[in-house]
């Protein structure tokens, strides 16, 4: 009887090898695209859309672009069922921006 691969990886596979791959699939996880998370999440760009009040050809432009508005990040962030944090990488460590977190009061 034939096995699936998974039955065949965790015959053969050895603890250390089943960290690595573990710690390697959580990498892969942690970065993705704009249109991966949407996928992951099961929702289609219309959907997605929706939830942050345009229409979808503007979601998939959205998806495409590699620069854009905090604000507008945030939005996408916020319709995806997320929060927006940036951090930036510094040869001494990390650094957490927490003036972009939250939206700005709205203007009186």
């Amino acid at each position: 009887m034939a096995k699936t691969f998974r039955e065949l990886v965790a015959r053969t596979g050895n603890a250390k090898t089943k960290r690595i791959a573990a710690r390697r699939t959580q990498e892969l996880l942690a970065e993705m695209v704009l249109s991966e998370i949407r996928a992951a999440l099961g929702k289609t760009q219309t959907q997605m859309a929706r939830a942050a009040g345009m229409k979808q050809p503007s979601w998939a432009k959205l998806e495409g672009q590699s620069d854009m508005l905090i604000s507008t990040l945030r939005k996408v962030m916020k319709a995806m069922g997320g929060e927006l944090e940036l951090t930036v990488r510094f040869p001494q460590g990390r650094v957490r921006l927490k003036q972009f977190e939250f939206e700005p009061a709205a203007a009186k």
